[in-house]
């Protein structure tokens, strides 16, 4: 069966909704010409309605809509489809190089003699500052104040130009810092579920797309999102569709209720590990079933949230009553929660009990059966029943001190007191993370225990570094409402910070003593977090592991202060009468959390908070930023410098040239990831971006990290295959080094670039089977390009980052099946041509790699041009998706 044109017009239909006359695509009413939509699960349908609602016969066809429609569920290599979402929603690392590249393109268009304004966003997007403030100050009741006073000292330059972006581009909105974490912002005010587009008078599910993993959070509340890297981020910003492979779906259908003493957190620790073994890759997971009547939408964020850790794409709890009861509580305005409940009824996205669509794969998970958990040492998905949680980690902790000849300890002196530091002790707990923050039940729990806890005579050890960073400020509100606050910082859990602080590494120094102690007996310490990753190196590199647990639990650990402690039998200390304490005698029951919760958490707390979302306090509305619709690149800025994208560029594109005369930079083996790639974390000092920066004047302890200067390319395209971890088989030597040739001297990837940049040479890299695995990273393809590589040789390439490559105008060629650079007996001082680009591309065209040897032997294979569609090619005549936009935006008028 197939669709016509004419089929569409019955989809399309005016609605009386309760704020007035509303054009919507009913797509239920396909089931009128014989598909079974009702048969899909929801995700699909909510695809389906926006390749519908999008349908140009140009850039969105037929057969997309068909593809949906005939949707098999058991495909494993379906095709691509556009998807054009809702909105956008940034973070500042990652949105910064996204403005710095918009403000860019204006520059340009108006060096061609035309109206700068054409360049907009042309989705709704918004930018929340949450990423770069850091635990400095804990542990004191001014520590807030003072660490947003560093923040905004180390990060002015990127502030004052997002301000100048907030003032000049339409469509585009910054929440500043101090006013939340971008996931919490989005389920508590951002997200819409149903999105009124007042421009046209329409009605369509809420749906977006993050420059953040994370952003998965809000599928939690139905509303369809997934994180994106930077450059699918800004195709979609400026009009372009996000091509998504048709995903496979898979349904968890969740039963029984949680027993007493299970948390939001231990739910999801035990479903990451679920799923982790499952499989679920690239897909998109529903959960339905009796089960989530249990799930109260704070509860189901945060399952949705951890998404990336088992692997989906996004994990979708459909909307029912209890998310309307979630937006009303939010204070969301009742005739838009009525417009939600009705639209998604009228056209068959609003969940019911019945709903049992055909999905690629079912799995059942029983609520009742989750236990308390911890997860660790390294990996979200490494579930440790709380019960067995000592027997496991002193296994570990006990394998490393033999690795090193006993057990550790030392003393650390803290002035008025000294206190001896043993292996597995901990050094931070942090309260931290979108994950649990958003979810009243354990902020309440931990503060619960809190009052308990420092009514029976106890305090946290004070060798840990202890924080709390609520996603949001309703949280101190509720928490204050609760009279709750007092007894968090009495234990030291002080608000540090409304950002995503040690979640992210941005944990800040220990105390001196404690760092001390610890590399002077290289002590086995530990980081308890109630985050969503805690992968190795991440969250300090002063500890050796680092365990995800709810924040009732971090409030335990701090109390005990170590890892290895078994909590049935063992107390957390004592009281005055020298009478123990257990965890047990201070662990709060659901009731008792549900009824302050009940009291506290309010309608009116949210709109309270969120009334301002877009204004700042003193520090934000005190920046001076510039004003005018192009920018004003401050040539002595390290953070924030104009993107060279646009350099030179002419009305039309030049002709295609093959690449010939090319050195290979680099030889990389198997599983290269965008980690490997990008620039991120600290600045080491003997890197090439440590020496620029040094030489303008920048001190060492200035440096700040690669993430918060994304927005200096300079800097960025210095640390470019540069991770410790890097392994270049030209070279006997880790991290970001290779061979110039024909001198063979040994230098930086970076050095080798620039001078074969200046000697006219183009570089290649070849590489292993699947390449740029990992995170989607925009600095990835973009050092990529600004290092020099015409192309990418590789035997198999990761999804996204073979797309990013191409965005930048980066050739990726896939070697023959069984070939490979050593198969080809490469060793990195060969020559090497492509041919067959300047006479025409098309997609997947065969190429000739054309291998010179010093001793003059030539060795030649095909391989495909991984541009995989008509669109690709068009990218890459351009010169990549920025020049391609440009042009088609600036020049052609639009069309």
């Amino acid at each position: 069966m197939s669709i016509s044109v004419k089929d569409l017009g019955i989809i399309k239909e005016q609605w009386s909704s309760p704020v007035g006359k509303l054009s919507i695509w009913n797509i239920g009413r396909f089931e009128e010409i014989g598909f079974k939509v009702s048969k899909l699960p929801i995700s699909i349908r909510i695809l389906l309605e926006s390749v519908v609602r999008n349908y140009d016969g140009r850039v969105v066809k037929l057969e997309d809509i068909e593809s949906l429609l005939k949707w098999d569920p058991k495909a494993q290599y379906p095709k691509e489809i556009p998807f054009i979402p809702a909105r956008l929603i940034l973070q500042d690392f990652t949105g910064v190089p996204l403005v710095a590249d918009l403000a860019a393109m204006r520059d340009a268009v108006a060096k061609l003699g035309k109206d700068p304004k054409v360049i907009n966003p042309l989705v709704p997007v918004d930018l929340v500052i949450d990423h770069s403030v850091q635990v400095d100050y804990f542990g004191v009741s001014d520590a807030l104040r003072l660490n947003m006073e560093l923040e905004f000292e180390r990060n002015r330059e990127r502030y004052v130009f997002l301000k100048w972006a907030q003032s000049t581009f339409s469509n585009f909105k910054v929440v500043p810092p101090g006013k939340g974490i971008i996931h919490q912002v989005n389920i508590e005010y951002l997200a819409k579920v149903v999105f009124v587009n007042q421009n046209n008078a329409s009605a369509y599910p809420d749906t977006v797309l993050g420059t953040d993993s994370h952003t998965t959070m809000v599928s939690g509340i139905g509303v369809l999102g997934w994180g994106v890297g930077g450059i699918e981020a800004e195709a979609v910003m400026l009009g372009q569709p996000h091509y998504i492979t048709i995903p496979q779906v898979v349904g968890v259908k969740l039963v029984g209720e949680p027993r007493e003493g299970v948390t939001a957190t231990d739910i999801v620790l035990n479903i990451t590990e679920f799923l982790r073994k499952r499989n679920v890759v690239g897909k998109i997971v529903e959960y339905y079933g009796p089960g989530i009547k249990a799930l109260p939408a704070w509860d189901r964020v945060t399952v949705s949230n951890m998404a990336p850790e088992y692997g989906a794409t996004t994990g979708l709890f459909p909307v029912d009553e209890l998310t309307l009861s979630y937006l009303r509580l939010t204070g969301r305005d009742e005739a838009h929660v009525k417009l939600v409940e009705d639209y998604l009824k009228h056209v068959g996205l609003f969940y019911t009990d019945d709903y049992e669509p055909v999905f690629s794969e079912s799995y059942q998970f029983d609520l009742s059966e989750v236990e308390p958990v911890i997860a660790g040492p390294r990996n979200p998905d490494e579930k440790i029943p709380l019960k067995a949680a000592k027997a496991t980690v002193s296994k570990l902790i006990n394998e490393y001190a033999n690795s090193r000849g006993g057990k550790r300890s030392s003393i650390v002196d803290l002035g008025d007191l000294k206190a001896n530091l043993t292996d597995g002790a901990v050094a931070i707990a942090a309260i931290t993370s979108c994950t649990n923050t958003s979810n009243p039940t354990v902020l309440i729990g931990a503060g619960l225990m809190a009052k308990k806890a420092v009514e029976k005579g106890l305090r946290t050890k004070p060798w840990v570094k202890t924080s709390l960073a609520p996603g949001s400020r309703v949280v101190t509100d509720y928490l204050t409402a609760a009279g709750l606050m007092p007894y968090l910082e009495a234990l030291g859990f002080h608000v540090t910070g409304y950002g995503c602080t040690v979640c992210i590494g941005n944990t800040g120094p220990l105390p001196e003593p404690v760092a001390k102690a610890i590399r002077e007996n290289d002590v086995y310490t530990v980081a308890v977090l109630s985050g969503n990753r805690n992968y190795e190196g991440r969250i300090h590199p002063l500890v050796k592991a680092a365990y995800l647990a709810s924040p009732m639990l971090v409030v335990a650990y701090a109390l005990a202060g170590r890892i290895d402690v078994d909590f049935d039998n063992e107390p957390l200390g004592y009281d005055p009468n020298g009478k123990p304490v257990y965890l047990r005698d201070i662990w709060p029951s659901i009731s008792e959390v549900n009824s302050i919760i009940r009291s506290t958490v309010v309608p009116e707390l949210f709109k309270r908070k969120y009334a301002d979302v877009y204004k700042g306090d003193e520090l934000w509305e005190g920046l001076k930023a510039p004003s005018g619709l192009l920018y004003q690149w401050d040539p002595s800025s390290t953070y924030i410098r104009r993107p060279p994208f646009f350099d030179n560029i002419t009305p039309e594109p030049p002709p295609l040239k093959d690449i010939k005369g090319a050195r290979i930079l680099l030889l990389l083996g198997d599983k290269i990831t965008t980690d490997h790639i990008s620039p991120a974390g600290s600045i080491p000092l003997d890197s090439p971006a440590a020496k620029y920066l040094i030489e303008r004047g920048v001190k060492p302890e200035e440096f700040n990290t690669y993430g918060a200067r994304r927005g200096n390319h300079e800097v960025m395209v210095r640390g470019g295959f540069s991770n410790i971890k890097l392994k270049n088989f030209m070279v006997n030597k880790d991290g970001g080094y290779t061979i110039h040739w024909p001198d063979g001297k040994v230098m930086t990837v970076y050095e080798a670039a620039v001078q074969y940049q200046s000697e006219g040479v183009p570089l290649v890299i070849f590489a292993g089977k699947q390449y740029g695995s990992g995170s989607s990273r925009d600095w990835a393809a973009k050092a990529t390009l600004l290092l020099g590589v015409k192309a990418v040789i590789a035997e198999s390439f990761e999804r996204i980052h073979r797309s990013n490559l191409v965005d930048m105008g980066v050739l990726p060629i896939q070697l023959p099946e069984g070939v490979s650079w050593r198969s080809l007996g490469l060793t990195g001082n060969e020559v090497v041509d492509v041919i067959g680009i300047e006479e025409g591309l098309e997609p997947r065209k065969r190429l000739k790699i054309r291998v010179t040897k010093p001793n003059g032997e030539v060795k030649e294979v095909e391989a495909i041009a991984r541009l995989d569609n008509e669109v690709e090619v068009e990218y890459y005549k351009h010169g990549g998706i920025l020049p391609y936009m440009l042009r088609r935006i600036a020049l052609s008028d639009g069309r």
